[in-house]
């Protein structure tokens, strides 16, 4: 049985922001992505309720997996025609029925991993044909799309980029993980940073201030949007601009920039035509589920601003994944022997001391389960 308090939202990234631990989500949200499951995992919830199926069958998305590797039940579920659950709503799921009052209002499906792996291997075999019309529609976008690209006039938003690095925030798979990857780098160089919408919330969750937001605003926190130095509102070619409202209502200052395409392509471009010498991103997106899980069927402009960047662009997503650091126990018995050595021989020389050591000793024996060390100096 899962039973407790709701939080219920459309939009999964409007509803993380409020969700608590130990909180049951509501959502409708077909073929759970990547990031939505992730944010939820981070949000410790006590279940997912989707409205929509977890796994259409469009194509392998990896959310549902998230969910379930984390003990996160997720349930596809259907509620009648006359229920409307609200936040704080008090229900209880038990034997495939959703109840709330003692009231029977829908029934669901706990996605196993026997279902979850089924459904999958559907989705892959759709993938031939998605592919397909993917590179169909990529390729006719970047024909409409080529001069707008080729030509667009980068604003002047007062920020010097010349012969600096840039690093590009996007709020894409393991984003964090490989944001903290390369924590050394910038440290060293301090690049510029742009972030891509909730880009702006990772960069200051991770201790760094973005020099400029970008995107559409539909993702980053007001407090990120506060924070921030320079804001450029991403417009459609012909000028409409939905996130504009938002920043009028808060009351910063903006740019607005008109363009095809995505935030992060417009990020890349801005940086290249500023005259930055390496553009470094995290998180963007770049094959087709990732699109897919934006809700793109094509990558045009993605396309064409990747051939226009050329080597400028070092891409990062997936560098916490390249190399992962392990320290084997052999060291930790260097630094003991280390340790120990020089201990043992004052120990040796001062009897006053040699108490205390075996004492020391002894405890490091019992804590890592080691075998005598230097027994002839005790």
């Amino acid at each position: 049985m899962i039973r407790g308090r709701v939080v219920v939202d459309k939009r999964t990234k409007e509803l993380v922001k409020r969700i608590k631990a130990n909180q049951i989500a509501i959502i409708d949200h077909q073929d759970i992505d990547h990031v939505a499951s992730q944010s939820l995992v981070e949000k410790q919830v006590k279940a997912v309720l989707n409205l929509a199926p977890s796994i259409s069958g469009n194509y392998p998305n990896n959310g549902p997996s998230i969910l379930l590797e984390a003990g996160i039940p997720l349930i596809d579920i259907n509620i009648n025609e006359d229920v409307s659950l609200q936040d704080g709503d008090y229900i209880w799921f038990e034997n495939g029925n959703l109840f709330r009052k003692d009231r029977k209002i829908g029934r669901g499906v706990v996605l196993t991993k026997e279902i979850i792996t089924a459904r999958m291997a559907k989705a892959r075999v759709n993938m031939e044909n998605l592919l397909s019309d993917f590179i169909d529609n990529t390729l006719i976008y970047a024909q409409r799309e080529k001069n707008l690209i080729v030509d667009l006039n980068t604003p002047d938003i007062g920020v010097s980029f010349k012969g600096k690095h840039v690093l590009i925030v996007v709020r894409g798979a393991n984003y964090k993980e490989d944001l903290k990857a390369i924590r050394s780098y910038i440290q060293e160089l301090k690049p510029v940073i742009i972030a891509v919408d909730g880009g702006a919330d990772a960069c200051l969750e991770n201790g760094y201030q973005p020099d400029i937001v970008i995107g559409d605003m539909d993702s980053v926190s007001d407090h990120a949007l506060k924070k921030s130095s320079y804001i450029i509102v991403h417009a459609y070619p012909d000028g409409r601009a939905p996130g504009l409202k938002r920043i009028k209502d808060l009351g910063l200052d903006y740019i607005l920039f008109p363009a095809p395409g995505t935030s992060e392509d417009i990020a890349m471009i801005l940086a290249h035509d500023k005259g930055a010498e390496l553009i470094v991103a995290v998180g963007t997106h770049s094959n087709m589920v990732d699109f897919l899980e934006k809700g793109r069927a094509g990558m045009g402009s993605t396309f064409l601003v990747r051939l226009k960047l050329g080597d400028k662009l070092v891409d990062a997503k997936g560098v916490s994944k390249l190399y992962q650091s392990k320290i084997h126990s052999y060291y930790w018995l260097q630094v003991l022997l280390a340790f120990l050595l020089p201990l043992g021989l004052i120990g040796f020389f001062s009897p006053s001391l040699k108490h205390i050591i075996q004492l020391l000793a002894l405890r490091i024996k019992l804590i890592f389960q080691l075998p005598e060390i230097f027994p002839h100096l005790f």
